[in-house]
């Protein structure tokens, strides 16, 4: 799976699960890094304040294998640079973003729209369920960052709000 597909079938999805699991547990636990090999398939998750010091480890056996050290890029709504200023809606978990209940339906929110806390922003399909993402902020959308049908990333900005 390349960091342009989504995920499409219960393989992918079983693996995007097991993969935000994984980063789950390694944030719970004491440890900085975490590798996991299957013959020729190696994962390896780090710590944020681990990926400092081996940085340059990190490029090296990226360039040895010619493989990517990242598991693929979030959509771009997510890119560094519209990281948001203000208080943001982040995502709980890894999948599929959908801002709409149904296609062609209007969207849960949208920019300049308010927003209340508890309220229904959208959904995120993981492992084939549907699970309803909720506001925990209230006070009018600035921004909505992710895109329809793009995958998100556990902790990633998916609304940005301004406190009314």
């Amino acid at each position: 799976m390349s960091a342009e597909q989504t995920p499409t079938d219960a393989g992918d999805q079983s693996l995007l699960g097991l993969i935000d699991r994984l980063a789950a547990m390694l944030d719970r636990s004491e440890l900085t890094e975490l590798e996991i090999r299957s013959g020729e398939t190696s994962l390896v998750l780090r710590k944020p304040e681990a990926l400092a010091p081996v940085a340059a480890v990190a490029a090296e056996s990226s360039a040895a294998t010619g493989a990517p050290m990242t598991g693929g890029e979030p959509s771009p709504g997510a890119s560094a640079g519209s990281a948001p200023t203000r208080p943001s809606v982040k995502a709980p978990l890894t999948g599929i973003w959908y801002g709409s209940p149904s296609p062609g339906t209007a969207a849960y929110v949208h920019a300049g729209g308010e927003v209340a806390a508890g309220q229904v922003i959208g959904l995120i399909e993981a492992m084939k369920l549907f699970n309803e993402i909720k506001s925990d902020l209230s006070g009018r959308v600035v921004k909505v960052h992710a895109e329809d049908g793009k995958l998100v990333k556990a902790k990633q900005p998916l609304i940005e709000v301004e406190p009314l």
